[in-house]
């Protein structure tokens, strides 16, 4: 399989010079640990490399993380280590006494749970990255940064990235960003996600709760991605797959815990009085929401009833994935308040607000923008606005609101 340069390896590299453990976290088969190896062999140093997949090596870790410790000494790359969060003290211990940069790499596929343990064994001494699939930047080898709202940046990057149309957009969509099929690794996208599904309801999921039934729960994350761009309604999908409402919350947060999905929290301020209060739902990976919902190819996706949301999910996703990328933290929301008006996007950066409105078009309308004027009644700046659309080429209505096409981010 030809490997996909990460758009964040350098920024890995940069924290394992500042940070003596560094915790990955993403899905399985997103990259994780082939992006490491890689970083390892070109590291220079004899690096260890133990998987707690190895039943015999998770039990070493779980009953004994001293003995374990022992034998496996840094510099060394621990995968999937939420299978035994009791090494976690015994990590602590050995950075505390050696202060040695880069002395653990770490990665796990099970992100809030894994994350409570680091917090609580590791706090300020952990560098932590999150890792989705494959943003379009990265498959299709360009350069990577946190999107912004910038007139400059953004025409610099119109230049440096090569225009798509409408159907090679809905292509990327369709596709997905996991490795093993942008890379051609593997033809049968269709099996591919199948096989996805079923690994993470017989393995990842059942090793956080053996509470789950199978089928209902597939049937559950199909209604889940068919309802992605929406606001959360719990009792919907629980009528839906028929299931309690307290069941639907706690397998939502398995899928949050799994990195499949995150949610957008509506931006609220102590001057906005009339605002909503649900999230809004989406997929890390745009490919699993179109095999979940049955879009056979891409054409059929860009004329379907679904592809304005999806198409949503897929630019949240896009600018997510920029600033993670990066190891920021993305500030990024939606407003909606209770006279139905709504923006898709306001991103928060430096005490200024951006808005955003994402269109399933190539000619925005700028009375579209109107909407942004409900930002200046909070106490914060408004920045520049923007129709996120399948506009050809990156230009402007004015200089307070730019037309960026989809294919820039």
């Amino acid at each position: 399989m030809a490997y996909i340069n990460r758009a964040m390896e350098a920024t890995f590299k940069r924290m394992a010079q500042e940070f003596s453990v560094i915790l990955l976290t993403g899905p399985r088969q997103v990259g994780k640990t082939t992006m490491l190896k890689r970083l390892a062999e070109a590291e220079g140093v004899n690096r260890e490399y133990v998987t707690l997949d190895d039943i015999t090596e998770r039990e070493m870790a779980k009953n004994d993380p001293k003995l374990f410790l022992q034998l496996h000494k840094p510099p060394v790359f621990i995968d999937e280590v939420q299978y035994a969060p009791e090494l976690f003290p015994y990590i602590k211990i050995y950075v505390d006494e050696h202060q040695q940069a880069g002395a653990f790499w770490l990665t796990g596929s099970q992100i809030f749970k894994l994350m409570d343990g680091v917090q609580e064994s590791l706090a300020g001494r952990v560098g932590l990255l999150h890792m989705s699939p494959l943003s379009q930047a990265e498959a299709c080898g360009y350069p990577s940064e946190p999107f912004t709202v910038e007139l400059e940046r953004l025409l610099t990057r119109s230049k440096a990235v090569a225009p798509a149309s409408i159907q090679d957009v809905f292509e990327r969509i369709w596709r997905g960003g996991m490795p093993a099929i942008v890379s051609g690794a593997k033809k049968e996208q269709t099996a591919v996600y199948s096989s996805y599904i079923s690994t993470y309801i017989d393995r990842d999921v059942k090793e956080i709760t053996d509470r789950v039934d199978s089928f209902k729960f597939l049937s559950f994350v199909t209604v889940v991605a068919a309802l992605t761009s929406q606001m959360v309604n719990y009792k919907t999908i629980a009528d839906a797959v028929e299931i309690s409402v307290p069941t639907v919350k706690n397998w939502l947060n398995i899928l949050e815990r799994l990195g499949i999905i995150f949610y957008l929290h509506p931006y609220s301020n102590n001057l906005l009085k009339r605002m909503v209060t649900k999230p809004k739902l989406y997929f890390y990976d745009s490919g699993l929401v179109a095999y979940l919902t049955k879009w056979t190819d891409s054409e059929t996706l860009m004329n379907g009833a679904m592809s304005g949301a999806i198409l949503e999910n897929f630019v949240v996703s896009e600018i997510v994935k920029s600033y993670q990328n990066a190891g920021l933290e993305p500030f990024i929301y939606y407003y909606r308040d209770k006279d139905n008006k709504e923006i898709d996007i306001v991103l928060e950066r430096n005490g200024t607000l951006y808005p955003l409105e994402i269109k399933k078009t190539m000619m925005p309308d700028k009375r579209w923008t109107n909407v942004f004027g409900v930002l200046d009644k909070t106490s914060l700046k408004r920045g520049t606005g923007g129709i996120l659309c399948l506009s050809d080429k990156f230009t402007a209505f004015d200089r307070d609101n730019l037309i960026i096409p989809v294919w820039e981010i």
